[in-house]
């Protein structure tokens, strides 16, 4: 079962909850009131589009609203090999150039198509989602993460910032690499040099390009104000 960046998941059963800038689990914010009393509309790149947000405080483009440019990046994407619209991408297709950047370095995530177990994975997008408190990817990974078979002390250690364990030694290693680049730690050489020999730089590479990739989905949730499970407009 593949999982892309950003999809929305129900959290597990037993999850434990954890500090947020959002409460996991309401409606999106209502930002509506921010604008002028009366104004139904706002302009956005010779559109007009309703200032109704629908995905945290994002307003998604409709279909038949979008530049010429948009629409084929949209096309791009639901008639490709994601065959949707995943999140971050309900954002990114307002940036139709953006999108076919970054589409190809996430699908290279996505399981089996890069040097990292879906456990290895899963471990990194939760360390660094996490650090960032950004309750949509976590919420979605927190799933993610048990399905394919992480503990789930040891998950709900990772969202709470408290220290966890992992017996496979590529796991841990992962662990310990990946909460050291978030929190913005020194990489010790015995880290390293346990790194480089329990990964090798293929693994070690494609773990620092995910995390990058999961931060940038990360800050986009963050600035838009997405909460978990937010599903934007039916397509």
């Amino acid at each position: 079962r593949e999982v892309q960046e950003g999809s929305a998941l129900l959290v597990g059963s037993g999850a434990k909850p954890r500090p947020s800038h959002h409460t996991i689990g309401h409606s999106p914010p209502d930002v509506t009131q921010s604008f002028p009393e009366g104004r139904a509309n706002v302009a956005t790149e010779g559109h007009t589009m309703t200032d109704t947000p629908t995905f945290g405080r994002y307003t998604e483009l409709p279909l038949d609203q979008m530049t010429p440019e948009q629409q084929a990046g949209y096309r791009y994407l639901v008639d490709g090999p994601r065959g949707r619209l995943p999140g971050p991408y309900k954002v990114w297709i307002h940036n139709p150039a953006l999108v076919r950047a970054a589409d190809p370095l996430g699908r290279h995530f996505t399981p089996g198509a890069s040097s990292l177990s879906e456990r290895e994975r899963e471990i990194a997008v939760l360390v660094i989602t996490a650090h960032l408190n950004s309750d949509y990817p976590v919420w979605a990974h927190e799933k993610r993460g048990k399905e394919v078979g992480l503990p789930d002390d040891a998950v709900e250690a990772i969202i709470g910032g408290r220290p966890a364990a992992f017996a496979d030694a590529r796991e841990q290693t992962v662990y310990e690499v990946a909460l050291a680049l978030a929190e913005r730690r020194i990489v010790a050489n015995g880290l390293y040099d346990r790194a480089v020999e329990t990964l090798g730089h293929v693994s070690i590479t494609d773990m620092i390009v995910l995390m990058g990739y999961y931060t940038s989905v990360s800050m986009t949730m963050n600035f838009y104000a997405v909460p978990a499970g937010t599903t934007g407009i039916s397509r």
